[in-house]
């Protein structure tokens, strides 16, 4: 199974590819998950500005960096979206993103992962609310990283052993979020033999 790790932050300093780097060293260990990152700052979307609704639109067609993002993640079959949380939601990349998906996540489960003050509950909220639109769901756990992620994962994604220790912690968080994802993957694919 495909699964893809979006980072959901473009600034410069941000920490969604740190936390990303993290997911993606554990997702890999799961056995049958080929894991691959998708960075929004190679996807370089205008805002939102089709006359309607991807969903109700047969005559679309996308400019080339739409394409772009609208193919790499049809390759998918499952998503983790990294987001942090900005102003109590999630970051407007992650909204713009998600407003040019046609079908491409029909069908296909949502894993989040967040972060900020509050472990970033609120982008969580907020983004259960959009995907259902994308048709698909987004799987009942999530990771809530409350931690100031700068100071407790590496450059390369390596969590600080005293907090990857602690039995109620992110990691534990993490590791029951993708056997969940991996068993809605797996069911959903099945469902479409």
């Amino acid at each position: 199974m495909k699964v893809q790790i979006i980072i959901g932050s473009t600034r410069p300093e941000r920490q969604s590819d740190r936390l990303a780097k993290w997911v993606a060293i554990e997702a890999a260990k799961q056995e049958g998950m080929e894991v691959e990152t998708v960075d929004m700052r190679e996807y370089v979307l205008p805002l939102f500005d089709e006359a309607i609704s991807p969903q109700y639109n047969p005559d679309r067609k996308p400019t080339a960096a739409v394409k772009k993002w609208l193919d790499k993640v049809a390759e998918a079959d499952a998503f983790i979206l990294v987001t942090p949380e900005y102003n109590r939601s999630t970051s407007g990349v992650i909204k713009n993103a998600l407003d040019f998906i046609g079908f491409q996540f029909e069908n296909k489960p949502v894993a989040i992962v967040a972060h900020g003050t509050t472990g970033g509950a609120q982008a969580v909220s907020h983004l259960r609310g959009m995907i259902p639109q994308l048709q698909t769901i987004t799987i009942p756990k999530a990771v809530y990283f409350a931690h100031r992620v700068g100071e407790v994962v590496s450059e390369e994604g390596e969590l600080d052993a005293e907090i990857a220790a602690h039995p109620y912690g992110p990691a534990g968080a993490l590791q029951a979020t993708l056997e969940s994802l991996k068993w809605y993957t797996e069911a959903l694919i099945a469902a479409k033999k």
